[in-house]
């Protein structure tokens, strides 16, 4: 059974940082080009950052770029999203996401595992 289970989430001031985590277990990970996703209250689903099997390739959504950075630890298994600069708009429930294969995509339908979320707050 895959799972994928995000860590890191909290309440942080604007201007702050925070690293969310992403462990998965029940597949193989070198396997599987990964993803960050957000969904805020009444907001649908975004994308937020991507990044190949080996790490060599990134993606960013315009509105994390250059604040945010995703990598991988291939042999933890485990993916993360460093956060800095933080607003108060980046405020959601973080998702990790992972797809068999090699091409990153931006889209949520083009995932085929999902963890339950994390809680980012950013306060003004």
């Amino acid at each position: 059974q895959v799972q994928l289970v995000e860590s890191g989430g909290g309440l942080v001031q604007a201007g702050g940082s925070l690293r969310l985590s992403c462990a998965a277990s029940g597949l193989t990970f070198g396997s599987c080009s990964m993803g960050w996703f957000r969904q805020a209250p009444g907001k649908e689903r975004e994308f937020v950052a991507a990044i190949s099997r080996s790490g060599s390739s990134t993606y960013y959504a315009d509105s994390v770029k250059g604040r945010f950075t995703i990598s991988r630890d291939n042999a933890k298994n485990t993916v993360y999203l460093q956060m800095n600069s933080l607003k108060p708009e980046d405020t959601a429930v973080y998702y990790c996401a992972g797809r068999e294969g090699r091409t990153i995509v931006s889209r949520t339908g083009g995932y085929d595992y999902w963890g339950q979320g994390t809680q980012v707050t950013v306060s003004s």
